[in-house]
C-alpha cells in the first residue's frame, strides 16, 4: 500500500464482527471519555472508506474531542466477504452500532456521506421508532448529510452503476480497471478539483481483498433505497426532533443539488441547508478546507444550543 494508507492503517485497529468473525477496520481518535456532545460519528460512502475523511480530520478536531469512524464491510481496510453478509442497509446499520458499542460510544453527532447517508437514515428510523439500544444512552445529538442519493428518483446514476445493479452486474468483476474507475469517479464528482493522487488511493483501497470485483454486491444498497426510502427513511427523517444539516456540493453530477433542495422543502424544512458552491461529490477529498468551513459553522450553532 501507499505510505499514506499504511500510516492510516497503523493508527487504527480491527474488531471481529458477527458469527463469521469478519474484520472491521476502526479508528477512534481523541478523548475516549468525551461526552456525546463532543463526539463526532463519521459514516463513509460508496465506493470509499474512512480514509475519505483523512484530509478533514485536523479541521474537525477543533470542534470535537473525539472522532469515531470505521470502514464498512466490503470497503477499504475491512473484510470484503462474498458469503455471510448481505450488504443491505439494515445490516450496515447493525454494523455501525456494533462498532460504536465495541468502542463504548453512548452517543454523538452523526455525519455521513453518499451511501453513508442511507445507513444514517436507517439509524434515524430506529431512533424515531424508539428501538435504539439502551447502551446508546446519550443518543444522537445532530445529523449532517452530505452529497448522497437520499431521494433516488432525483439521482443521475452513472452507466456503470446501472449495469452493476442489473442482472449482468456480476460480469463487470472481471473487466473493472483503474481507467474505468477513474472515469466514473471524475464523472460523478462533477468538477476538476479531485486530484489523481486521491483517486489512486480510492482505487488502491478498493482493490484490497479484490473489493473492485465485488462492487456488484456492495452497490445493492440502492435496491434497499428504492424499496424503503418513501415508506421508512424519509418519513422518519421528516419527524425527527434533532438539529439537521443538509450540506451539499452543488456540482455533484450524481446526487444532484436538487436533492438537497427537495429535502429542505419537502422532508425537513427545519433543517439548516448549506450549498457548497463549486464543490463536487467527493468534496471532503477535493476541497477539504471549504468542506470543513461549511461543516463547522453548523456545529458551532448546534453545540452551543444543546
Amino acid at each position: 500500500m501507499h505510505a499514506h494508507l499504511v500510516s492510516w492503517q497503523s493508527s487504527g485497529s480491527y474488531m471481529a464482527y458477527g458469527p463469521f468473525g469478519h474484520k472491521i477496520f476502526i479508528k477512534d481518535m481523541g478523548d475516549k471519555g468525551a461526552n456525546a456532545n463532543n463526539t463526532l460519528l463519521l459514516i463513509h460512502g460508496f465506493p470509499e472508506s474512512s480514509y475519505s475523511y483523512h484530509a478533514v480530520i485536523d479541521g474537525m478536531t477543533a470542534m470535537f474531542d473525539r472522532i469515531v469512524m470505521f470502514d464498512m464491510l466490503g470497503y477499504g481496510l475491512s473484510d470484503k466477504p462474498t458469503e455471510g453478509y448481505t450488504y443491505s442497509l439494515f445490516e450496515q446499520a447493525d454494523t455501525a452500532l456494533a462498532v460504536w458499542k465495541h468502542l463504548g460510544v453512548s452517543g454523538g453527532h452523526m455525519l455521513s456521506h453518499d451511501m453513508g447517508d442511507s445507513v444514517a437514515t436507517e439509524i434515524v428510523a430506529r431512533h424515531q421508532n424508539g428501538i435504539m439500544p439502551s447502551w446508546f444512552s446519550e443518543g444522537l445529538q445532530s445529523l449532517t448529510f452530505t452529497n448522497g442519493s437520499m431521494v433516488l428518483e432525483l439521482a443521475e446514476l452513472r452507466i456503470t452503476q446501472k449495469i452493476l445493479l442489473s442482472s449482468y452486474g456480476h460480469l463487470l468483476k472481471n473487466v473493472t480497471t483503474f481507467k474505468i474507475f477513474d472515469q466514473q469517479v471524475r464523472s460523478a464528482h462533477g468538477n476538476n478539483k479531485l486530484s489523481s493522487e486521491e483517486i489512486e488511493r480510492l482505487w488502491e483501497l478498493n482493490t484490497l481483498n479484490d473489493g473492485h470485483r465485488k462492487t456488484y454486491l456492495t452497490i445493492k444498497y440502492l435496491n434497499d433505497r428504492k424499496r424503503f426510502e418513501k415508506t421508512r427513511w424519509l418519513p422518519a427523517l421528516s419527524k425527527v426532533d434533532l438539529p439537521i444539516h443538509i450540506c451539499w456540493g452543488d456540482e455533484d453530477a450524481v446526487a444532484r443539488v436538487e436533492m438537497a433542495h427537495y429535502l429542505k422543502k419537502n422532508i425537513c424544512p427545519q433543517a439548516t441547508l448549506t450549498i457548497m458552491t463549486g464543490l463536487g461529490h467527493f468534496c471532503q477529498l477535493g476541497s477539504p478546507k471549504e468542506w470543513v468551513s461549511h461543516i463547522s459553522s453548523f456545529y458551532k450553532d448546534s453545540k452551543s444550543t444543546s
